[in-house]
């Protein structure tokens, strides 16, 4: 892959996911009140509105700990940029770091401005998430994967 293959794959990935991510947290806040919750699919899968005050899936969703989440995700973003020529020219590493990317900055945006991340993605065996939430896990499992098939 060449160099401006990867910037331009990079970036625009992590700049789509951002997009996606405000724009369904904006659409579904603009139609839902907080813990309003349509089925979409019953007692399987709704769209219900949250506030997130902890890290991805409800953990740790206490809003005392804002600030602190807010420092670990700029540390993680600026780690991000400052390896990014480091990254391996190849499709698996530069997408999934592009989605951790885009995933923990889309995330960011919220957690600044209104205080807690809004989660609406809600199947009911497991706690609901975001666009940004299954960017981070995606791009997390991408590099897991890249980086077991490479010691190989």
């Amino acid at each position: 892959m060449a160099m401006k293959q990867k910037r331009f794959l990079f970036f625009g990935i992590a700049l789509l996911i951002i997009i996606l991510d405000q724009l369904t947290k904006f659409l579904i806040t603009s139609k839902l009140a907080f813990t309003e919750s349509i089925p979409l699919i019953q007692n399987f899968f709704h769209l219900t509105l949250i506030k997130n005050f902890g890290i991805g899936f409800g953990l740790m969703n206490m809003p005392t700990i804002r600030w602190v989440l807010v420092i670990v995700t700029i540390s993680i973003i600026f780690a991000i940029l400052h390896y990014y020529k480091k990254i391996p020219n190849k499709y698996l590493p530069v997408i999934s770091t592009s989605l951790i990317l885009g995933g923990a900055i889309g995330n960011l945006i919220d957690r600044i401005l209104f205080g807690f991340v809004i989660d609406f993605i809600d199947f009911k065996f497991w706690p609901a998430f975001n666009i940004a939430d299954s960017a981070v896990t995606i791009g997390v499992i991408g590099l897991i994967i890249y980086f077991w098939r490479d010691k190989k």
